[in-house]
Protein backbone atom coordinates (compact mmCIF):
# COMPACT_ATOMS: atom_id res chain seq x y z
CA UNK A 1 0.00 0.00 0.00
CA UNK A 2 1.14 3.12 -1.28
CA UNK A 3 1.60 6.02 2.11
CA UNK A 4 2.80 8.83 3.06
CA UNK A 5 5.69 7.86 4.42
CA UNK A 6 6.82 5.98 1.41
CA UNK A 7 6.50 9.17 -0.79
CA UNK A 8 8.87 10.99 1.87
CA UNK A 9 11.11 8.37 1.31
CA UNK A 10 11.50 8.64 -2.01
CA UNK A 11 11.61 12.33 -1.91
CA UNK A 12 15.25 12.06 0.24
CA UNK A 13 16.23 10.72 -3.01
CA UNK A 14 15.69 13.79 -4.88
CA UNK A 15 18.59 17.03 -4.39
CA UNK A 16 18.91 20.03 -5.70
CA UNK A 17 22.18 19.33 -8.02
CA UNK A 18 23.78 22.86 -6.21
CA UNK A 19 22.61 21.89 -2.67
CA UNK A 20 24.02 17.93 -1.03
CA UNK A 21 20.87 18.00 0.87
CA UNK A 22 18.11 16.12 -0.24
CA UNK A 23 14.79 18.16 -0.81
CA UNK A 24 12.84 16.95 2.08
CA UNK A 25 15.74 18.12 4.86
CA UNK A 26 15.92 21.53 2.79
CA UNK A 27 12.00 21.76 3.52
CA UNK A 28 11.47 22.38 -0.17
CA UNK A 29 8.63 20.04 0.21
CA UNK A 30 5.35 21.33 1.06
CA UNK A 31 2.65 18.83 0.74
CA UNK A 32 2.30 15.67 -0.24
CA UNK A 33 -1.43 14.24 -1.43
CA UNK A 34 -1.99 10.15 -2.13
CA UNK A 35 -5.47 9.25 -4.13
CA UNK A 36 -5.13 5.63 -4.89
CA UNK A 37 -2.22 5.54 -7.42
CA UNK A 38 -1.98 9.00 -7.82
CA UNK A 39 0.37 11.29 -5.72
CA UNK A 40 0.76 15.16 -6.19
CA UNK A 41 3.80 16.61 -4.49
CA UNK A 42 3.93 20.98 -3.91
CA UNK A 43 7.61 21.77 -3.67
CA UNK A 44 9.32 25.01 -3.82
CA UNK A 45 12.90 25.79 -4.54
CA UNK A 46 15.16 28.34 -2.71
CA UNK A 47 14.84 30.83 -5.04
CA UNK A 48 12.47 31.88 -7.49
CA UNK A 49 15.39 32.36 -10.15
CA UNK A 50 16.47 28.95 -9.65
CA UNK A 51 17.87 27.24 -12.90
CA UNK A 52 17.25 23.64 -11.82
CA UNK A 53 13.10 24.17 -11.32
CA UNK A 54 12.91 21.57 -14.55
CA UNK A 55 15.48 19.71 -13.67
CA UNK A 56 14.46 19.00 -9.90
CA UNK A 57 10.55 18.98 -10.79
CA UNK A 58 11.05 16.19 -13.42
CA UNK A 59 13.62 14.04 -11.28
CA UNK A 60 10.65 14.35 -8.43
CA UNK A 61 8.17 12.73 -10.78
CA UNK A 62 10.27 10.06 -12.26
CA UNK A 63 11.15 8.70 -9.28
CA UNK A 64 7.94 8.99 -7.53
CA UNK A 65 6.33 7.01 -10.82
CA UNK A 66 9.24 4.42 -10.19
CA UNK A 67 7.84 3.85 -6.71
CA UNK A 68 6.07 1.25 -5.94
CA UNK A 69 2.17 2.01 -6.06
CA UNK A 70 2.66 5.24 -7.95
CA UNK A 71 0.95 5.31 -11.10
CA UNK A 72 0.27 9.30 -11.34
CA UNK A 73 2.59 11.77 -10.48
CA UNK A 74 2.02 15.43 -10.21
CA UNK A 75 4.77 17.60 -9.31
CA UNK A 76 3.70 21.32 -8.97
CA UNK A 77 5.98 24.38 -7.86
CA UNK A 78 4.64 27.05 -5.56
CA UNK A 79 5.90 30.18 -3.97
CA UNK A 80 3.62 30.24 -1.37
CA UNK A 81 4.98 30.49 0.99
CA UNK A 82 8.50 31.46 -0.19
CA UNK A 83 11.19 29.10 1.37
CA UNK A 84 13.40 30.64 3.87
CA UNK A 85 16.68 28.52 5.49
CA UNK A 86 14.52 28.28 8.74
CA UNK A 87 12.40 25.53 6.47
CA UNK A 88 15.87 23.14 6.56
CA UNK A 89 15.93 20.01 9.37
CA UNK A 90 18.43 20.20 12.04
CA UNK A 91 20.16 17.66 9.96
CA UNK A 92 20.61 19.58 6.89
CA UNK A 93 21.69 22.56 8.62
CA UNK A 94 24.48 20.63 10.40
CA UNK A 95 25.21 19.69 6.61
CA UNK A 96 25.42 23.05 5.48
CA UNK A 97 27.95 24.37 7.99
CA UNK A 98 24.48 26.38 9.72
CA UNK A 99 23.46 24.28 12.93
Amino acid sequence: MLTEEKVYETLRECYDPEIPVNIVDLGLVYDVRIDGGKVEVDFTLTAPGCGMANVIQEDIRTRLLATDGVEEAVVNIVWDPLWTPDKMSDDAKMALGMG
